[in-house]
């Protein structure tokens, strides 16, 4: 199971670490191994949360995740995302941009950390979008439950997370943004247009999935039921339109996970920069620290971990929301990678210490109880 699961990622893990032996000696391997762990400190939370969406696919969407997944990550974040900031920071041609980052790093990595403001305030609005979504919703089981209990209650009204991420985002705007560290002035504008950027991203990708993620149940219910064959048809177009159906929603889904990814490499991509301003090395150590993520997203999906430790999920989003929270406050201040990791790796720790407190309670170590009352922790 750990082989098969993690295989590709020790294998690309090898092959990396030559080829940066190869290609810089020494140092370029330290650096390359230094980028990995950096990322998978920083992206354990982000694994938890994928998880938790991934096991709602088949076993054909979870190969796609973490095949075309993997290339988008690696490529499309660690490599090509920096080239087109800096190509849209600097008004020049992609060509451009990459010889820039080849022959002229010190420039590069400036015009990348002056985009800081925008992409934080993007990556932290969408980020935040995520943690309140789950926060203000009614669960089962609560791990917090002296601040879940009001919160779910208050979260019956249903624009109740985007009337707090835009207020956040105000006040981001009118405290962290006009006193920017990175890109010089004031950047409450630029603040405020990739906020609701963020916003509107995670409202129409998320927006859709849930969608059709809503049909499919709807399907699945009406099967159950027994429902004619021709009310089926009818409603969903019979079992190949309900195949059909279910594909799209995994692929929404799988656009949800894409962003989502997208939106924890922010921090990410940045703070590499402390370490080194090679594209290519960044790229290699970052890639292959994203491949362990997706890895631990599928083991913990086969494992059942979420079912097993049910509090798992509550400290992943309460990771998710300090590093929303963290990415505006960087905007103003600078916060070390270290301190970032180490928030979510404590929080996702307790809710997992928690989880195995439960579990003996119950008297089913490792396993969920069949209960449906609301469970809580003594946390």
């Amino acid at each position: 199971m750990l082989l098969k699961t993690f295989g590709w990622s020790f294998a690309i893990t090898v092959l990396g670490l030559g080829l940066a032996g190869v290609l810089w000696g020494w140092q370029g391997l330290a650096i390359v191994g230094i980028l990995s762990i950096l990322e998978i400190s920083l992206s354990f939370d982000n694994a938890v949360i994928n998880a938790g969406i991934l096991r709602k696919m088949n076993a054909f969407w979870q190969k796609i995740f973490l095949t075309v997944g993997i290339l988008v990550a690696v490529f499309g974040m660690r490599l090509v995302f920096p080239v087109v900031i800096v190509a849209i920071t600097a008004k020049m041609g992609p060509i451009e941009a990459v010889q820039l980052a080849v022959n002229n790093k010190a420039h590069y990595e400036e015009l990348v950390t002056s985009a800081h403001p925008a992409i934080a305030a993007f990556g932290g609005i969408f980020l935040l979008m995520i943690f309140l979504d789950f926060i203000f919703e009614d669960r089962d089981y609560k791990w917090l439950s002296w601040i879940e209990k009001p919160l779910a209650r208050i979260g019956k009204l249903d624009t109740l997370s985007i009337i707090v991420a835009l207020v956040v985002l105000l006040v981001s705007a009118m405290t962290v943004a006009p006193h920017a560290a990175h890109g010089g002035g004031d950047k409450t504008t630029t603040v405020l247009l990739s906020g609701i950027a963020g916003l509107i991203t995670y409202l129409v990708v998320g927006g859709i999935s849930g969608y059709f993620e809503g049909r499919l149940e709807d399907e699945d219910e009406e099967a159950e039921d027994g429902a004619e064959p021709a009310a089926v048809e009818k409603k969903g177009g019979g079992t190949g339109a309900a195949v059909g159906l279910a594909g799209k929603a995994a692929f929404f889904m799988f656009l949800y996970l894409e962003v989502i990814d997208a939106s924890f490499s922010f921090d990410g991509v940045i703070g590499a920069f402390a370490i080194t301003n090679d594209i290519f090395e960044m790229a290699l150590g970052l890639g292959i620290g994203a491949m362990y993520i997706r890895s631990l997203t599928v083991f913990l999906v086969r494992k059942g971990t979420l079912d097993d430790y049910v509090y798992l999920e509550h400290g992943a989003h309460y990771a998710i929301g300090a590093l929303g929270v963290i990415l505006l406050v960087t905007i103003r201040y600078e916060i070390n990678e270290v301190v970032t990791g180490l928030v979510g790796i404590v929080l996702i720790g307790l809710s997992f210490g928690s989880s195995v407190l439960r579990n003996r309670r119950e008297g089913k170590p490792g396993a969920e109880s069949s209960a449906q009352s609301e469970v809580t922790s003594g946390v």
